[in-house]
């Protein structure tokens, strides 16, 4: 593998900066916020009974953070489409978050022509495409994202878009005192995690060389731990182009801990992401299932989250997953940029 200290070879194993992205995220959720703010005309959120975040990959993660972060604070539910249909329930009475970063994606294209002919509330986050012709076409709200970065890594700029259109719609509270610690939070993150800084005490760097070529396996507490958990198994997928698994707690320990039998761990690496304000229950159960895992011949470690919000400790998981799977794809001698089987499976499907 790679020496993850030597900040030429991780230049050069970097051809798209996507470590210098990772680095920006404070700015992406300071600007995304306001972009959200800013949006125009915004419709009323008076009578709204359901939210509906409809998106894909990188574009849908944003959802499922504003559905953990709110689930005690909204009386009405959230949530997340992943797919080119809305549920039945979508209509007039039902905000509808049209998330597309290309501006392009065919499943939320589906979603936000159904909902404007269902008369639903419609607001669209996107850096261009068809998705922001549409919204401009019918007067409709959008969050203006700026372009020229890859789904994945515009997650600052959709999530807290999504956020601060929320707010300005009036279905959440002013967001700024969270994001404010957020920030602080993700600056000390990046002070830890930066390139410069060496593997003996950057715990990305080190988290990369362990996992080495074994399988990661994520887990997290029901709520943001599982957010962040998916989070971590995507960037997995797409930085390190390596197959990973998430889980949450309680439910893996219902079904998913009796797979760790014994020598059936041996090409698999734990990481369970852990936070202060754990159900009690929850905490209980993350290191007894850790050792049933390291039974089963698994390597197993522990990533604690930071800050006292749902908005920092999810962002302080995020941005250490964003930088242990960016240095294991270096590590490995792979460019994390490409994702060339999203690339073939798309021009497969416009062929058939």
């Amino acid at each position: 593998m790679i020496d993850l200290d030597d900040e030429q070879l991780i230049r050069a194993g970097d051809p798209s900066q996507i470590l210098a992205t990772i680095g920006a995220l404070a700015d992406h959720c300071r600007d995304g916020y306001r972009f959200g703010l800013d949006a125009s005309p915004v419709p009323s959120g008076e009578g709204v009974t359901s939210v509906a975040f409809c998106g894909m990959g990188g574009s849908a993660i944003a959802g499922d953070v504003v559905r953990a972060l709110y689930s005690d604070r909204l009386r009405i539910p959230v949530v997340v489409v992943r797919d080119a249909e809305l549920p039945e329930f979508v209509g007039p009475h039902t905000l509808v978050l049209a998330s597309s970063y290309s501006g392009d994606t065919v499943e939320a294209l589906a979603c936000f022509e159904e909902a404007v002919a269902r008369g639903a509330r419609v607001v669209s986050l996107t850096s261009g495409g068809e998705l922001m012709h549409r919204s401009d076409e019918l007067d409709l709200a959008c969050v203006r994202l700026p372009g020229g970065f890859m789904p994945r890594a515009a997650l600052g700029y959709i999530m807290l878009g999504a956020i601060g259109v929320l707010e300005a719609v009036g279905l959440v509270p002013p967001m700024s005192g969270d994001l404010e610690e957020a920030l602080g939070e993700l600056a000390a993150q990046d002070a830890r995690c930066a390139p410069g800084v060496p593997a003996s005490v950057n715990r990305a760097k080190a988290l990369a060389a362990e996992i080495d070529d074994r399988v990661p396996v994520i887990w997290g507490a029901e709520g943001i731990g599982a957010v962040a958990a998916s989070r971590w198994k995507s960037q997995c997928n797409e930085n390190a182009k390596v197959p990973a698994f998430a889980g949450s707690l309680p439910e893996l320990d219902h079904n998913e801990v009796v797979g760790w039998s014994q020598g059936q761990g041996r090409r698999f690496f734990v990481i369970a992401l852990r936070q202060d304000s754990e159900q009690a229950d929850v905490a209980a159960r993350f290191p007894l299932s850790m050792q049933i895992a390291s039974d089963a011949g698994a390597e197993v470690r522990e990533v604690w989250s930071g800050g006292r919000s749902g908005l920092a400790r999810f962002l302080t998981l995020a941005v250490t997953g964003d930088y242990t799977s960016t240095y294991l794809a270096i590590a490995r001698g792979v460019d994390p940029a490409p994702i060339d089987a999203i690339a073939r499976l798309k021009q497969a499907l416009a062929g058939a």
